[in-house]
């Protein structure tokens, strides 16, 4: 359960909470036609709070909204000092970020005519979120029957409200399984992501993962690409099989909620010895090393503020 907060940011003004209500005939709520990003702050080693990556988080949002044709009332400076004073104002020293930019009542059909574009930004306190254990021990993931999108079928570049339908189905079906999420392919059947997480693996030594063909740019797939290649790693971007995932010797995912998670297992196969591996737990640790501000070299994407 979302742990309530005080306050929400709604249409440039703080609102309480439970006030912050929209009509049942939204047009988003009926069509799906809105954007949002996951974004996280954390406490960091000085006992300062940063949000990670904002200015990078809130234009994603930004590029969302435009590839939809919606004109945000609000400019991204302004979404970016509405964050923080989101966090400010709930006293969250650390947490989970929501901004939503969706398409108001008025006109129905599947044209929203001249209804307006509204924005929203909830915070609350979250903590690993696919557990505290999945990032020690690595998950069991399971080969949706849920196709990824294809490029001309929607907006993969986008993060769309309607877009995660296909995320939910994958993972109502992984977690009624017995697995902890999805594994998605793409229309041509190679490996593309979670149901809200980029995928990597490593075979002898080499990290791998998805091209930016079909998936969504993760911010976070982008901090990993980067900090794996200054630890000295090869990265490469290319496609690759599930049979090939099964043969890998570790495998993770990365995404703002999931962190860094490691993959122990897919469809049953044990992925290496089937258990967390040494450069996912690497990685994970330099990560976290990034977020909470005790790797210098990354202070440029830290945005602090003072509960």
């Amino acid at each position: 359960m979302v742990q309530k907060t005080d306050k929400i940011w709604f249409d440039g003004k703080l609102v309480p909470w439970d006030e912050a209500n929209v009509h049942v005939l939204t047009h988003t709520l009926h069509y799906g036609v809105g954007v949002f990003e996951g974004i996280r702050s954390y406490k960091t080693v000085d006992g300062k709070s940063a949000v990670f990556r904002l200015p990078e988080h809130v234009e994603r949002l930004f590029d969302s909204a435009a590839i939809m044709e919606m004109k945000v009332p609000y400019s991204e400076d302004i979404v970016n000092k509405a964050i923080i004073e989101t966090l400010t104002v709930n006293g969250l020293s650390e947490g989970y970020i929501r901004p939503l930019i969706f398409i108001g009542d008025g006109a129905m059909g599947v044209h929203p005519g001249k209804n307006p574009i509204r924005v929203a930004i909830a915070t609350w306190a979250w903590g690993a979120y696919l557990g505290e254990e999945a990032l020690r021990k690595g998950i069991r993931i399971k080969t949706s029957t849920f196709t990824r999108h294809h490029v001309n079928v929607m907006m993969t570049k986008a993060k769309v409200c309607g877009n995660y339908v296909n995320s939910v189905l994958a993972k109502v079906e992984a977690l009624a399984d017995g697995y902890d999420e999805a594994l998605m392919l793409d229309t041509a059947g190679y490996v593309s992501e979670g149901s809200g997480e980029n995928v990597f693996i490593v075979r002898k030594g080499i990290i791998k993962t998805p091209p930016l063909t079909s998936i969504l740019a993760g911010i976070t797939r982008e901090t990993v690409i980067e900090l794996a290649r200054s630890l000295g790693y090869q990265v490469v971007e290319e496609r690759f099989t599930r049979d090939e995932m099964y043969s890998a010797d570790e495998a993770f995912f990365t995404g703002t909620a999931a962190e860094l998670t490691p993959i122990r297992e897919v469809d049953r196969r044990r992925i290496g010895k089937g258990e967390a591996g040494p450069v996912a737990l690497n990685l994970q640790k330099e990560y976290f090393k990034v977020v909470t501000g005790a790797n210098p070299d990354y202070a440029k994407y830290l945005t602090y503020y003072t509960v």
